[in-house]
């Protein structure tokens, strides 16, 4: 009989040495997420290699002969096919012997950009597929986009701030209305100086890459001027316009308006000018704007440039008849880390034709926090007695130092430091136009001073403490603080 070598006996001790750091085996907790974390990082690894792999394969087959058999979108359930066609046909490379994988790839990429941009769909995911028509060659791929189209209708209510009043308003919109990326929007408001304002809009894409747009407007309001003319103006027109562009590049604008204006609810000290003003009038007029802007945020600009210039003509019909221009510029540049500088200027010119005067509802107006700072809201300018008559010709220049808080660079509140410059005047006909431009620069009105201001998107609040400098009788100067409220500062 084999002698049989000794059993072993406890206690035993543990001579497992751990590689990949697994905890105590009494802590159940720590185990579960230790098994967890090692299934997530071997998942994680599989993935990367499969990518990897992936990767390998689509670059070994750029350059291999193939073509676009067919391209299909599904989950377009209220898009016309004939609107997808219309969008994706130019994107397509005709058959040729050069198309390859490379050129599927890059079409497939250019098609799920332009899907997503008429903001119909919620996500677009594309996906190369086997060719499944019968006549397709062996390396023909079918493009096939998976997408989720969003909702068509939202109403939305809230309180608005910009411009130096407040309002509240009700929106409803509805996305692709005929099938075709189309919005219909409409809103109506109640504000402390918009008392009642009402805009429906229509919105369609009238070219394939989406750049180009028609709107048609139907809009009225009803305004409290009285805080600087003694009047209440109300407005009801329609506008056609066709824009083009974008806005990195260049955006341009061609619009027709026919408007009815009615000037009324006078009180009881307006002056005789503004008794004159009174009662309605027609505008109908053709506009062009051009716009670009490729500043690196909106409210508060560290680098970048922008630039509008509006151009308007009124005669066809009504009791209108001018020429207006408009036009705007801003640069802003960094100082140094946390501080940048900003310089914009503005000017217009209102020409009446015909011989026929130029009516308020058409005039430039000028002052106040978002425009001339230390200046009452549209207080500058033509006078009569306590009412702001508006002017034919305006300038306006500020520079702008803008920097953070101390120590608090996240903070959405800066600091800014300004001077403020302009003139606004009526056009003198027995004078040149350049002897006007010349008198008006040498007349500014001029003021300076220092506030905070603050980032509530989607507006800018400034409360400011600034002086007067320089102003004109007629100007309605305001010595101290001043709160403003608005999408464009000067």
């Amino acid at each position: 009989m084999e002698d049989q070598p000794p059993g072993l006996r406890p206690p035993l001790q543990n001579s497992s040495s751990p590689r990949d750091l697994e905890p105590d085996e009494r802590d159940i907790e720590k185990i579960r997420a230790w098994q967890q974390q090692r299934i997530e990082k071997k998942l994680k690894g599989e993935y990367e290699s499969a990518v990897m792999h992936l990767s390998e394969v689509i670059n070994s087959n750029l350059t291999t002969s193939s073509q676009i058999s067919s391209v299909r979108v599904e989950g377009a359930h209220n898009t016309r096919p004939s609107f997808l066609k219309f969008l994706i046909d130019p994107l397509i490379p005709p058959p040729s012997a050069e198309n390859d994988l490379q050129t599927a790839l890059h079409a497939a990429r250019h098609i799920s950009d332009v899907l997503q941009r008429t903001d119909i769909f919620r996500t677009v995911d594309a996906k190369l597929e086997r060719a499944s028509s019968p006549l397709a060659s062996k390396h023909d791929v079918d493009l096939v986009f998976t997408t989720r189209e969003k909702g068509r209708f939202l109403i939305k209510s809230s309180t608005e701030l910009g411009n130096n009043e407040g309002s509240a308003y009700l929106m409803a919109q509805l996305r692709n209305v005929f099938g075709g990326a189309e919005t219909f929007t409409a809103n109506v408001s109640h504000g402390t100086t918009t008392k009642m304002a009402f805009n429906a809009t229509l919105t369609a894409p009238l070219t394939s890459n989406l750049n180009t747009y028609g709107e048609m407007h139907l809009f009225g309001h009803e305004r409290d001027l009285s805080s600087y003319a003694s009047c209440k103006e109300g407005i009801r027109g329609a506008k056609a316009l066709l824009r083009s562009g974008r806005l990195s590049s260049g955006m341009h604008e061609v619009a027709y308006e026919a408007v009815v204006r009615h000037i009324g609810g006078l009180k009881d000290e307006a002056s005789l000018s503004m008794r004159e003003a009174a009662g309605q009038s027609v505008k109908s007029s053709v506009s062009h704007t051009f716009l670009v802007d490729s500043r690196d945020d909106r409210l508060f600009p560290t680098r970048g440039f922008y630039f509008k210039a509006a151009h308007e003509i009124a005669g066809f019909g009504g009791d209108a008849s001018f020429l207006k221009s408009d036009t705007q510029v801003q640069v802003s540049r960094p100082l140094f880390p946390g501080a940048s500088i900003s310089l914009a200027a503005r000017s217009g010119l209102l020409w009446g034709l015909n011989e026929r005067p130029t009516l308020f509802s058409d005039r430039f107006q000028l002052g106040g926090p978002s425009s001339i700072r230390s200046f009452r809201a549209n207080s500058m300018g033509p006078r009569d007695h306590a009412d702001s008559l508006g002017g034919e010709m305006y300038w306006s220049a500020g520079l702008s130092v803008i920097s953070d808080i101390p120590k608090k660079p996240q903070w959405p509140v800066k600091t800014h430091a300004w001077v403020n410059a302009g003139r606004l005047d009526d056009v003198d006909k027995s004078h040149s136009l350049k002897d006007n431009v010349a008198a008006s620069l040498s007349k500014p009105s001029v003021s300076a001073g220092i506030g905070l201001i603050y980032n509530f998107d989607p507006v800018r609040i400034e409360v400011n403490f600034g002086l007067p400098l320089v102003a004109s009788k007629s100007d309605g100067s305001r010595r101290g603080f001043q709160v403003g409220i608005g999408l464009e500062f000067l």
